[in-house]
């Protein structure tokens, strides 16, 4: 299935049901009086987060959400039956704004997750609601309300514990496909990967992360150049960034210097918390060289970047160094483990608007 990370739908609630005019008629009871029900509530529509998506590509076909109409009341001071809610599955880590606004409704980032986004109407009511001292016998009955309406952009940010980052063939797809079950298209020339692509890295028994690889920036990528800056929102929920450097580069006058330090201002550009974010230094290709000559030239290029935070060595073809690099990661990963995002709940419910309610989890 195509990734796809960007979707617009299409949300309406349902209708409230009409009250019902009625006037009680029994044996023995001749002046009964009104007994016309009020209509139900039309049904609401609802998003909720769910682990096992990771893309919005089922928006791309289904696009509109409508919830049912409430029936109408009866006599006998029968409420109509309210219509059924919906529930529209969308993948952890989705973003929800309004298309007309652009208000930010709800970041459902946790499973269960549930947001109101459309309620339904309330029913009509019905003639008993209008009979008074002065008025025994009413005739009128209300309309049910029409339920909310909204055009919605879903923006999905994957949530991954380490992402990582880097020119075209750096070497990022070579390095998941060694540390994942992940088998992203690997080839000899640039923008080999177009879409993001998530990896489980096992460590050990009941230890493993999450890892992203991003497609390559090139400079002027927050311009539009390259593939853009499209897929930098993926990197924003990572807890650590494993900044690629190809220590030897296929064209001879290239830089890994000037290279890295492109990726960091492209970073800047894009948001400041990516540029302030844990990024680790991770030479690539040393398979390549002769271990003096790479070892040599890693530490040329650490003195050049004047590099402090930590620096890995390794080959993502042949899987040197990798091992050294995972227990690093799932080190600093249990040390700094993820903020909750339920507030001690184990399914936090998210505001729309002040006029909408909270939606309790079914």
């Amino acid at each position: 299935m195509k990734f796809v990370d960007e979707a617009k739908l299409k949300v309406e609630a349902g209708n409230g049901g009409r009250g019902c005019v009625s006037f009680r008629r029994e044996k023995c009871a001749p002046f009964g009086g009104p007994d016309g029900g009020d209509g139900g509530y039309g049904g609401s529509v609802y998003l909720r987060a769910v682990e096992g998506m990771n893309t919005l590509a089922d928006f791309r076909i289904s696009r509109t959400y409508k919830g049912q109409n409430g029936e109408g009341g009866s006599g006998n001071d029968c409420t109509g039956h309210g219509g059924d809610d919906i529930y529209v599955q969308i993948p952890v880590g989705t973003v929800i704004s309004d298309q007309e606004t652009g208000e930010q409704l709800g970041d459902l980032a946790v499973e269960g997750q549930t947001i109101l986004v459309a309620k339904g109407g309330k029913g009509g009511w019905g003639n008993t609601r209008f009979k008074s001292s002065t008025n025994r016998t009413p005739r009128k009955s209300g309309l049910g309300l029409p339920g909310e309406k909204r055009e919605l952009m879903l923006e999905l940010k994957l949530i991954a514990d380490v992402g990582l980052l880097g020119l075209p063939n750096a070497g990022k797809s070579t390095l998941i496909r060694a540390v994942s079950s992940a088998r992203p298209k690997v080839a000899d020339y640039p923008f080999t990967t177009l879409f993001p692509n998530l990896g489980v890295v096992s460590v050990g028994p009941g230890s493993s992360f999450v890892m992203a690889d991003i497609p390559g920036l090139i400079e002027g990528a927050a311009d539009g150049a390259g593939l853009g800056i499209r897929f930098l929102k993926h990197l924003q929920r990572t807890r650590v960034l494993l900044h690629l450097v190809d220590l030897a580069p296929i064209d001879p006058g290239a830089d890994p210097v000037k290279d890295a330090r492109t990726i960091v201002a492209e970073l800047k550009k894009f948001a400041a918390d990516l540029g302030t974010k844990e990024r680790w230094l991770v030479i690539n290709k040393i398979d390549l060289l002769e271990p003096a000559e790479a070892e040599k030239r890693a530490k040329d290029l650490v003195r050049r970047l004047r590099w402090k935070g930590p620096v890995f060595l390794i080959s993502g073809a042949t899987g040197a160094g990798t091992d050294k690099l995972k227990q690093a990661v799932m080190r600093y990963l249990e040390e700094h483990p993820r903020e909750s995002r339920t507030a001690g709940r184990p399914t936090e419910v998210a505001h729309v608007a002040p006029e909408l309610r909270l939606a309790e989890t079914a």
